[in-house]
C-alpha cells in the first residue's frame, strides 16, 4: 500500500489507524466517510507526525482531533 497516493482506501486506512492511536472514544468523529479526498495530504500529514511519536500527550490528541475536524466534509 502506497500512502503517497490520495485514493479512498488510503484516506480510510488513514484516519482509521489514527482513530486507534490516537484511542478515540467517540468512533463517530472519525468516520472516514466524513472527511474529504480533497484533503488528503493535509490528512497524512498528521497521520506522518501520530506514527512519529512514540507517546502522545492527552493535549496533542486534543489538538489533533481538532485540526482533523477542519477537514471533515461539511
Amino acid at each position: 500500500m502506497n500512502l503517497n497516493e490520495p485514493t479512498e482506501e488510503n484516506l480510510k486506512y488513514i484516519i482509521e489507524d489514527m482513530s486507534k492511536q490516537l484511542q478515540v472514544l467517540n468512533p463517530s468523529i472519525m468516520e472516514p466517510d466524513n472527511f474529504d479526498l480533497e484533503n488528503y495530504h493535509q490528512i497524512k500529514q498528521l497521520y506522518d507526525m501520530v506514527q512519529m511519536k512514540d507517546q502522545i500527550s492527552v493535549s496533542e490528541i486534543h489538538a489533533i482531533i481538532d485540526e482533523l475536524k477542519k477537514y471533515r466534509k461539511q
